[in-house]
């Protein structure tokens, strides 16, 4: 139920339920003119911080780039993750995938990461999630990688609902993951123990009338006690 006394200022009051569903992939409509405020940006790493993580460690950091130069140089190494041959799959056929690469949503999808990649670099704010780790051998195994994202993807994810609750866009990417060692090496993070997760660009939006995406039908992703 919407509170009577309205949101408090600078969120939208949305439901739970709005936040959940409209919360976008934005990448053409960020409004590269105006800047985030640092106050706005910690209150949704203070909402976070209540994503559950394995054993309660808290074991991500987000690092946050707002610096012109260091921006430019974070853009052009997702610019090269970008045009980088994908991970194989061991498999010469093509990934799964519930969404024809032929339909029009992926042409829209195509285009707005053009016009990103393009842009990119005139984000006031750019944030790479990391998860601390003893080695990278940890995620060697299904059962270390499961741990191990999964204590980080919940804080990132949270930070998202947070922040399109605050007006603000984000969009989850990989590609710069290729160069992961050359962004550890241009932020100064410990490579052997600090893994890359994510980049997501941080803005406010072109407007905020953001609607449910195209998904497959629910039941097209249930089973029921077999797969």
């Amino acid at each position: 139920m919407t509170d009577p006394e309205g949101p408090e200022p600078g969120v939208l009051g949305l439901s739970a339920d709005e936040v959940l569903t409209t919360t976008r992939a934005v990448r053409r409509r960020l409004d590269l003119s105006r800047s985030v405020p640092r106050s706005v940006v910690e209150d949704c790493v203070r909402i976070a911080l209540q994503a559950p993580s394995g054993r309660n460690r808290q074991r991500w950091d987000f690092v946050f780039v707002e610096e012109r130069r260091t921006r430019a140089q974070v853009a052009h190494l997702w610019r090269r993750g970008l045009t980088a041959p994908p991970p194989a799959s061991g498999s010469a056929g093509p990934a799964f995938s519930r969404m024809a690469f032929a339909s029009a949503e992926w042409g829209r999808i195509s285009r707005s990461l053009i016009h990103l990649a393009d842009h990119l670099h005139e984000v006031p704010l750019l944030l790479i999630p990391c998860l601390r780790v003893e080695s990278r051998a940890e995620l060697d195994s299904i059962r270390g990688q499961a741990g191990g994202w999964g204590s980080v993807i919940p804080a990132f994810w949270s930070f998202m609902l947070a922040a399109r609750e605050r007006g603000l866009g984000t969009a989850w990417t990989t590609n710069h993951l290729s160069y992961e060692k050359e962004m550890a090496e241009l932020l100064g993070l410990p490579y052997a123990t600090v893994v890359q997760v994510a980049l997501t660009p941080v803005a406010y939006t072109l407007g905020t009338d953001f609607r449910p995406g195209p998904r497959a039908e629910a039941r097209e992703l249930m089973h029921w006690n077999r797969w």
